[in-house]
């Protein structure tokens, strides 16, 4: 019989058994090693950690993982399963994040900002202080285990949060609970989740690259970096399919000047006769105009093909796996959900 292997964590060292056939994941949670994840079938990527010491296998590739970062040396614990005992560096919580909490949010205003695109302002009556870091999302609570993730779309501000929520045909929360939401209606939410946040220590040049909703919390890092006068050089690409989705491109134009050497890039894959911007993939165009990515600090948020394929490319351009920072979509029972990668 096979022995199991061992599994140590740094920091703190913590370590728990794995057996070969089971994902280090669910050895993790099974032994209350509580490793950060999301969708557990390696769609999001939350779950990348630094392969110290040792190696593991796939049963299949999962899309979140590059060849790039496997290389240089992460891999995801819901889909790797030890091939010997390890050793594993998983980032800890952002510092000056709070713990998760379990609290009720007050619904303030319900908005549409596109056909597809609805604003959700809420407020957390209950908490003493609203603390989380730019980047991190929240959990709406359904019931029976079931929520819903999305990313706080604004920088903290007393107890106002804001998400930008994307109606999915079908989908429980969005076609299910959302049109029924009226100023004054109470959820259930579970907050600050997820380890996406800007590494501003670095010091390299931001690029931040969006598409859809996935503008929400590259929004709320930006918006704390408004007016900062160590704020690094930033680049910003968000693709849509037609201009009528630009939802924040009016905002976005307002922080010429606000943010150091601040250069923002719309991009439209279905764009009318009478665009004169961009077209295309987002990630092409970041290519066009960035051939060497290698000094950058690189955000990545949107859809699971445009990361897996940005992370590939930017890679192959100079880009540091270490320094190249995801938040996948992954879509859960017909919903849209927003989960963080460390």
């Amino acid at each position: 019989m096979t022995r199991p292997f061992r599994v140590t964590v740094q920091p703190g060292a913590a370590s728990f058994e794995v057996q070969p056939e089971e994902s280090v994941l669910d050895a993790a949670l099974r032994q209350g090693v509580p490793l950060a994840h999301e969708c557990t079938f390696g769609g999001c990527g939350t779950c990348r950690v630094a392969l110290l010491e040792g190696q593991v296998r796939y049963d299949e590739w999962p899309l979140a993982l590059s060849d790039g970062e496997a290389a240089a040396g992460f891999a995801l614990m819901c889909q790797a399963r030890a091939c010997s005992d390890l050793v594993i560096d998983a980032e800890p919580r952002p510092a000056g994040a709070a713990e998760p909490v379990h609290t009720r949010a007050v619904v303030r205003a319900v908005t549409p900002v596109t056909d597809s695109v609805i604003h959700l302002e809420l407020e957390l009556p209950d908490l003493p202080a609203l603390q989380y870091v730019p980047g991190q999302h929240l959990n709406i609570l359904l019931g029976d285990g079931v929520h819903r993730s999305f990313s706080m779309a604004s920088a903290p501000a007393g107890h106002r949060v804001d998400l930008h929520v994307r109606r999915i045909p079908g989908g429980h929360f969005t076609d299910g609970v959302l049109p029924q939401l009226q100023p004054g209606a109470v959820l259930e939410v579970e907050l600050p989740l997820g380890r996406f946040h800007c590494r501003t220590q670095d010091y390299r040049p931001l690029l931040m690259v969006a598409t859809g909703t996935g503008i929400a919390p590259i929004k709320s890092m930006l918006e704390a970096l408004l007016d900062d006068p160590d704020c690094p050089p930033v680049w910003l690409y968000w693709g849509m399919r037609d201009e009528r989705d630009l939802y924040l491109d009016e905002l976005l134009r307002s922080w010429q000047g606000r943010l150091y050497e601040f250069s923002y890039v719309p991009v439209l894959s279905r764009a009318g006769s009478g665009w004169t911007g961009r077209r295309g993939h987002v990630q092409q165009a970041v290519l066009e105009d960035l051939p060497d990515l290698s000094e950058h600090g690189i955000y990545l948020c949107g859809s699971p093909a445009m990361i897996a394929e940005a992370k590939q490319a930017f890679v192959q351009h100079g880009a540091d796996p270490r320094h190249l920072h995801a938040d996948g979509f992954s879509f859960q029972q017909a919903d849209h959900t927003s989960v963080a990668i460390a």
